[in-house]
């Protein structure tokens, strides 16, 4: 089974003991579907010293985790993501299923940018649905009601 996380990625686990911490994938195993992310997974290891020159000790270090349990971080939009397929300039691509820029490290700087432009088209259509909305409230005549000033009594 061919895996979409790959090394470097900044995931985040969503099942687990360490379940909300974030860390980059240092290794991949596709054959057991697991990965080994920093700071993610410790455990202690006693070590034995193999010579004269290496120390023994209690070692921690990071243990292989389920792909299955992380989600990968988006670094266009900044939210744990599935992962969707779909061409680019003719290459197979792994996109965001949220904001659909680009996870590959060659096309990342792209959908950045193009992310820019669309924030920015965003806050100018609020700015002119905001200048739209104050004409029409100016143009049209003030009605004004009264209020019944009775109060209610509760029972």
């Amino acid at each position: 089974m061919k895996m979409t996380i790959k090394t470097g990625d900044n995931v985040l686990v969503i099942a687990g003991k360490d379940k909300g911490k974030t860390g980059k994938v240092t290794a991949v195993n596709s054959a057991a579907n697991k990965v080994l992310v920093e700071n993610v997974n410790v455990v202690t290891k006693h070590q034995k010293p193999r010579s004269q020159q290496d120390k023994g000790g209690i070692v921690k270090k990071s243990a292989p985790i389920e792909a299955s349990n992380v989600q990968v971080i988006c670094p266009v939009c900044g939210k744990a993501t599935r992962i969707a397929h779909s061409e680019i300039e003719g290459k197979k691509v792994r996109t965001c299923k949220k904001c659909n820029a680009s996870l590959d490290k060659e096309f990342v700087k792209a959908s950045k940018k193009e992310a820019k432009k669309s924030t920015v088209k965003a806050s100018d259509l609020k700015g002119a649905k905001l200048k739209a909305a104050t004409e029409t409230t100016e143009e049209a005549p003030k009605k004004t009601t009264k209020k019944s000033t009775a109060k209610k009594v509760s029972e």
